[in-house]
Formats: structure tokens, sequence, C-alpha cells
């Protein structure tokens, strides 16, 4: 098929929802990716997984599967245990899964019991929340103090989200409260609207932003000329990290390898520095192109391309997510 410009993942998933297969990811593909795995600094360095999901779909709804038969299931912690087994994950932080609105306190409080029972990994949650809400106050403030919650996200880039939201007046000031109550706020947008979430950090000075996926850089676009203006925009400014995550997500199912990744990863690194920059894994969404341990052995294959350093390297994977999240 040709290339697809990622200005919605969603958007993206759903033309590939039906067609989408097991990844058949040969020698041809993925055996450059393992070659660089032998050295006792890779495997001594320990993942911080700062975006992972989890849902149970007989207790929360999320419309946004409907259309993606891979990932209309429910994906619960031991499934993800499973899927990182032998990888030297150490925390992780919960990223919220666009529940419909009414579950979002349910959802919240759902995992918050997660980290307080203390028998996985995971240590934070960022929750959903509607900024632009007139609710969006009473909303956050209920989780005032609570140890676990380090942030707030709402995904932009849904068909319906209008261009712009993010540059609302109560969007505005709802994203300053969350920098008054000393939480963060996760960038998820179309690639073409970065610049509109450099003006919303702008107007937040006070605010950590992290911006979620290489700002959704598309792997199989041949023209990338607007994401790197908008991804150079958001790196411009100082109160805003990024998540190398979601972007094998975009890859083709049946056929990708680490040097399909490179351009993006190396352009996010480039922009941000590599003390602004952590791994996140977007499991499940993951799945749609690749198991959690190809897309952590392909980021891995292009930091050794870069000649990043073992130091750096853990920098990317544990030590920068543990500073921004203060994960002690």
């Amino acid at each position: 098929m040709p290339p697809i410009v990622l200005r919605n993942r969603r958007e993206f998933f759903g033309q590939m929802g039906s067609s989408l297969v097991a990844v058949r990811l040969g020698a041809s593909s993925m055996s450059d990716t393992a070659s660089n795995l032998t050295t006792n600094d890779e495997r001594a360095i320990p993942i911080v997984d700062t975006h992972h999901h989890l849902w149970d779909l007989t207790k929360f709804r999320l419309p946004w599967t409907d259309n993606v038969p891979k990932l209309a299931r429910s994906f619960v912690m031991p499934d993800y245990l499973k899927a990182t087994e032998g990888l030297g994950i150490a925390k992780t932080v919960y990223m919220e899964v666009d529940v419909e609105p009414t579950q979002q306190v349910a959802e919240a409080e759902y995992v918050i019991d997660i980290c307080q029972r203390g028998d996985s990994p995971m240590r934070a949650v960022v929750i959903s929340g509607r900024p632009a809400s007139e609710g969006f106050k009473d909303y956050i403030t209920r989780f005032k103090g609570n140890p676990y919650i380090k942030g707030v996200r709402q995904v932009l880039h849904p068909p319906g989200t209008p261009r712009g939201l993010c540059l609302d007046k109560q969007f505005i000031r709802s994203v300053q409260l969350l920098g008054e109550l000393g939480l963060s706020y996760d960038l998820c947008m179309r690639n073409n609207e970065l610049e509109d979430g450099a003006k919303l950090i702008d107007a937040c000075p006070d605010t950590r932003f992290i911006l979620d996926h290489c700002g959704n850089g598309d792997v199989q676009s041949k023209d990338r000329s607007l994401w790197q203006r908008g991804l150079a925009a958001v790196a411009a400014r100082k109160n805003v990290d990024c998540k190398i995550s979601g972007i094998v997500a975009s890859a083709k199912p049946d056929g990708w390898s680490a040097v399909d990744l490179d351009p993006i990863i190396r352009t996010t690194i480039g922009e941000f520095g590599i003390d602004r920059v952590m791994f996140g894994g977007d499991w499940p969404v993951c799945t749609l192109a690749a198991t959690y341990r190809q897309w952590v052995e392909a980021l891995r294959k292009v930091l050794n391309e870069m000649k990043v350093s073992a130091a750096d390297q853990r920098k990317v994977f544990s030590d920068n997510a543990v500073q921004f999240y203060e994960l002690s």
C-alpha cells in the first residue's frame, strides 16, 4: 500500500485494522536487529517503560478499538509481564487508554490500585483528562497529592477532535493548573499540528510536558517536513521531554527493520538531546507491527549505529525517566 501520512494514529489503525496480520519478521529484516545485543553493558541496563497501556474490556469501554481487531480484547498486567519477560523491566509508568469520559475516575482508581498492590513493576500513572472541560479542575484536584499520579493526557488526534483544541482558553488554564499541582501533561497529537503544541507549552511555562511517540513521526511517510518543523519547534522549548515510543506501530507489519525506524529516532534525539528523551514501549499498540522485544531490540540497534555510549543508553532506557517521573 502507498505510504500513509500519520497525522492520526487512529486513522492509521482503522485503515490497517482488518488487514493486520501476525508479525512475520524473518531473518532478512530482523537478524541485524539482534546482532548488537551481546554486550554486557546492554544487558546490564534496566528498562523503565514510560508508556504502556492496560485495559480490561470487562470493566472499561474503549470505542477506538472497535475497528482494530488485534487490539479489541483485554490486555492486563499478566499479559504485559509475559510480553516483557527477560528484558529487565525495572519500573513502568501506565498511560491512559482513552476510555469513555464517564469512566475516567474508575480508570484512575483501577491503575492506582495496581500500583498500591506492589506485585508488578508499575510505579506511576498518567491519567486521562479533558482539559477543555469546565469540570476539569474538580476532576483533577480530587487526586491532589496522590503519589502515583504523575500527569494527565488527552489524545488529540481522533478524527472528531478539532484542530487547535489545545489552544482553547480553558484548555490552557487547565494545563497551567497541572503545573501548580506538580503534574505533567503528555502531548499526543497529529504530527502536522505540533506547532500548536509549541504554543501551548509557551502558554504554560511552569508545567512540564512530554511529547509522545516522537511527535507521531510516520515510519512509512516519504515527506516528513511538517513533522520535522513541528518537532523542532516543540524541542526548542526547554520544559518538554520526548518519548521514543509508538513509531513502530506505523511500520509495515509484515516486513520492517531497524533501518526503517532510524531516521525518526535520529532526528528526535538530534532535536531534544540525549538528556531529554526516554523509552516507551507503547504496548500493546506496538503489537500491530512488532513484539515488545523486537521494538526494544530495534531501538538498541539504532542507538548502537549512532554510537550512543552505554552511559547515554542508560539515560534513554532508565535514568531520564526516573528523573522526570521522580521514580526513586
